[in-house]
């Protein structure tokens, strides 16, 4: 397969369509030796990238049909560049729904042992600041043995 540079100018479709047709390919032909399905295949022809799925995608496609037909790949990926004026983004880190459910729950976790610690707290503090014997109700504070247990004996 010998590649040549890109065939007069229009579009990419445009120049895919003539380079295909100029090497007497069917797009049942292209489909069969790319593997890129003729719906798609008839997309890349009329233009229609946005009705394909993602850039990588579309990319992958153009080259390999460019392949088939004897162009230059790196050509075509270079227009197909140029006239989307896609800009090149660094994706932003997705927390996963997974470590998004982690850290939930370790922050329950952690208001849970706060609150735990703050009530065994507040029981120390009272044990200890609570004077001996003046807490006694009078009833309890005479005998330790109950008066029904005295009267019976």
């Amino acid at each position: 397969m010998t590649h040549q540079g890109l065939i007069g100018g229009g579009s990419i479709g445009a120049t895919l369509k003539r380079q295909r047709e100029s090497k007497r390919m069917s797009v049942a032909e292209v489909s069969r030796v790319t593997r890129i399905p003729l719906p798609t295949l008839d997309a890349l022809e009329a233009d229609r990238f946005d009705d394909l799925p993602g850039e990588v995608f579309v990319r992958g496609f153009l080259k390999s049909y460019a392949q088939a037909v004897g162009l230059v790949p790196a050509e075509i990926l270079a227009r197909y560049t140029s006239s989307r004026r896609v800009a090149i983004v660094t994706p932003l880190p997705a927390q996963s729904p997974v470590t998004a459910a982690r850290d939930g729950s370790k922050r329950l976790g952690v208001a849970i042992a706060f609150v735990v610690l703050l009530i065994l707290v507040t029981l120390a503090l009272s044990i200890v600041l609570t004077p001996r014997g003046h807490g006694v109700p009078s009833e309890l504070s005479r005998s330790s043995t109950p008066s029904w247990v005295l009267s019976r004996a």
